[in-house]
């Protein structure tokens, strides 16, 4: 009876320390996946100015490229853009994407969607210039964050799993 108490304990401990783990690598996340965007939104830049390739192919071929997260933002989008408006199927796919970026993320990434296939190549340039300027604010924002918080997700999980483990027994 023993044993199977203290491989519940150890249980126990384990649970905690992995719910720690897994809500700090959230931190990490949301810094790669704002990186990762910031690619894609690049790529798009480059493909608008050289390219002149309409915006759901260049977005089908970004979504090719990135990573599954990012991926799927730019895929629905492209595929919206079918019955929608592109500002309006670029708002629309951030906002049923399943990322780790926080709300304040998407704001800034909605910004792109003022211009997005309203006005001439420069003009998307230019806001996707902007967007990539907020976007480099907030990637520091998200990697002050990491920093501090990262560690202390990890600690505050093993912590809880002692203080559980030591009451439990």
């Amino acid at each position: 009876m023993q044993i199977i108490k203290y491989l519940m304990l150890v249980i126990i401990l384990i649970f905690c320390t992995y719910i720690g783990i897994l809500i700090s690598q959230r931190y990490s996340n949301r810094v790669k996946d704002l990186k990762e965007m910031k690619t894609a939104l690049n790529i798009f830049s480059t493909k608008v100015k050289l390219t002149y390739e309409p915006i759901p192919q260049i977005f089908k071929e970004i979504s090719k490229k990135m990573k599954k997260e990012i991926s799927d933002i730019f895929m629905k989008a492209s595929s919206n853009m079918e019955y929608m408006q592109a500002g309006d199927a670029w708002i629309k796919s951030l906002e049923v994407s399943n990322t780790n970026m926080n709300k304040d993320d998407i704001e800034v990434l909605k910004g792109l969607s003022n211009l997005l296939g309203k006005v001439d190549i420069e003009g998307q340039v230019s806001e996707i210039e902007l967007i990539d300027t907020f976007l480099n604010s907030q990637i520091e924002k998200a990697e002050e964050e990491r920093k501090k918080n990262e560690k202390m997700y990890k600690t505050l999980g093993i912590t809880v799993g002692l203080v559980i483990t030591i009451i439990l027994f």
